[in-house]
């Protein structure tokens, strides 16, 4: 918070005070106050993705080591592990800054086993998965209590201000970081942590579409993809009931468009006529079905699965399946669809080969399912993104793949928020309003391999779309950053 009892100006009352310093209390006695440690870094290279966008891993509390950090060049990309959606943006981000000629150095705040920064994250990151996971399962605990607290409860000021107090036990792994070098967070405990150890500049860069001030991080500036989402934000908007409050000032909040990784949008026209020409020459559709970090949805994926199983046999369409790091998850869908195995083609923790069929799948034809699963965090994340460029149709909820340049079919969300992301999509056209169930998703299915306008009205749309800048977010999120620090 600015002040100790006001966001932005707005007066928290000492009743939310309490609370908050409440649960910090909790949290530091469960897990310890290092708010005055002194930890030690370590720059690694990035084994999976370093050599794609550039990236070097910051490693905290583990004793130093490797080269001194580019006071220059050098931007911090700070996030948690949580499901794969900031890791995701993270990596969009770190894209965009090595192409500007920037070094991104990769901060997990959710992978420091020995702070209280990570103990922290971590225990509310294993609650966040169990409601998500229940979500799925029980109607009434989605209906009742998971909807409810995506939607308004992280919607309140009440809610940021015991994030901010929490956050205070988190500025500590940034204690051997020089404070020049800018931060940008894709998570909003990272960008708070940064403000609360001082650094000096420091970006909130926004996911989703629904303003919610779980998201605010005060003394940091603000980004968001969406103008609906500067409206919300800009006003603080029903994030304290009815009360109209204080608005934030233009110079902390700031629209950006989309956060896509350069290598995406690069190569947009080209993997976007190459879509079209597909079409045209009646090739297999190919649908690219992602299950997130929390391997959430399977059923869904199983039933369309099944639906498509004859038209895979005969050709006409061709699927990837990315289980992240779920093979369980892989296992059952073929238990559940026999014939699933004998069409199938997996590319499990070998990740040469993963890079090497989505290059091949660009330029050559492909058949039947290829599916993909990776042990590896990072791998299990990026491969989606390799997949995107030479598939036609991504099949996910309404998440942070929501903004992404390709045709996309929705299906059920997971939390009131997202579906906030499946109505963006469908107003600029790329991609489907949200199907909440297996025979509207069906539907769209059909729509997309027999109708003649949906899929190409989707891709000019995504033509449009790019030459009016919607997909360049990251880049502006990159050149604030250094805007902020100078350079």
């Amino acid at each position: 918070m600015g002040e100790e009892n006001k966001i932005f100006g707005n007066e928290i009352s000492r009743k939310v005070q309490k609370k908050a310093e409440k649960s910090k209390t909790k949290f530091a006695k469960k897990f310890g106050d290092d708010t005055a440690a002194e930890y030690p870094v370590k720059i690694e290279e990035n084994p999976v993705i370093g050599d794609i966008l550039g990236v070097k891993n910051v490693r905290v509390g583990e004793g130093e080591g490797g080269e001194p950090f580019d006071t220059e060049k050098g931007m911090i990309v700070g996030n948690i592990r949580m499901g794969f959606g900031h890791y995701r943006i993270s990596m969009a981000i770190a894209s965009c800054a090595h192409a500007l000629g920037y070094t991104p150095y990769w901060m997990d705040l959710n992978s420091y086993d020995n702070t209280t920064c990570t103990k922290v994250i971590s225990s509310q990151n294993d609650l966040y998965s169990l409601g998500s996971r229940i979500s799925q399962k029980s109607k009434i605990f989605n209906k009742t209590v998971w909807e409810p607290l995506n939607y308004e409860g992280f919607r309140k000021l009440s809610y940021n201000a015991s994030d901010q107090k929490n956050a205070e036990l988190m500025a500590a792994v940034y204690s051997g970081i020089p404070k020049e070098i800018p931060v940008i967070g894709t998570h909003v405990w990272p960008a708070q942590a940064a403000v609360h150890a001082g650094m000096k500049h420091v970006v909130n860069a926004i996911p989703d579409n629904w303003p919610m001030a779980l998201h605010l991080a005060e003394g940091s500036v603000h980004t968001v993809q969406t103008h609906q989402a500067y409206q919300g934000y800009r006003i603080l908007n029903g994030m304290q009931g009815k009360d109209v409050l204080k608005p934030m000032p233009a110079s902390d909040l700031v629209y950006t468009g989309h956060y896509i990784d350069h290598e995406l949008v690069a190569n947009l026209a080209a993997d976007t006529e190459a879509r079209l020409k597909r079409k045209t020459d009646k090739k297999p559709m190919r649908f690219l079905l992602t299950i997130g970090g929390a391997g959430a949805q399977k059923e869904l994926f199983s039933a369309i699965i099944r639906y498509l199983m004859k038209a895979i046999k005969r050709k006409r369409v061709v699927l990837y399946v990315n289980v992240g790091d779920y093979a369980k998850v892989w296992d059952e869908l073929c238990r559940e669809n026999p014939d699933l195995a004998g069409v199938s083609t997996t590319h499990f923790n070998d990740w040469n080969d993963t890079k090497s069929f989505a290059e091949t799948a660009l330029t050559e034809d492909v058949t039947g399912v290829h599916a993909f699963c990776h042990e590896n965090i990072f791998e299990a994340v990026y491969c989606t993104n390799l997949l995107m460029r030479s598939a036609d149709v991504l099949v996910t909820k309404p998440s942070e793949l929501a903004f992404y340049p390709i045709p996309k079919l929705f299906i059920k969300r997971i939390g009131g928020h997202e579906k906030w992301g499946a109505i963006h999509s469908a107003e600029i056209g790329d991609g489907t309003l949200e199907c909440e169930d297996v025979p509207h998703i069906l539907q769209m299915i059909r729509l997309f391999l027999t109708d003649e306008v949906l899929f190409p009205d989707m891709c000019q749309s995504i033509l449009t779309n790019d030459k009016i800048g919607i997909y360049n977010g990251a880049y502006e999120v990159v050149k604030l950053a250094a805007k902020l620090a100078g350079k």
